[in-house]
């Protein structure tokens, strides 16, 4: 299983789940080119790359994520 997480996971979470699993597929949009995207960008990267989103973000994450599903778009 894939992982992205996005900048407002908390750090110290990811931190620790890679000490428990070094081999966990696992990637933080701040290390990668999407630093900064908006949230219909990391759901539609997330979904190309077969991933599950990790975010703290229940603000506004959720809104974009139903949209998705609601236009039939994978998650």
């Amino acid at each position: 299983m894939r992982f992205l997480a996005d900048e407002n996971f908390n750090n110290d979470i990811f931190r620790a789940v890679l000490r428990a699993y070094p081999d966990l597929d696992v990637v933080r949009v701040q290390d990668t080119p999407l630093a900064g995207a908006d949230d219909p960008t990391l759901l539609a990267e997330t979904a190309r790359r077969g991933a599950v989103l990790l975010t703290h973000d229940v603000r506004t994450i959720v809104k974009y994520a139903y949209e998705r599903v609601k236009a039939g778009l994978p998650m």
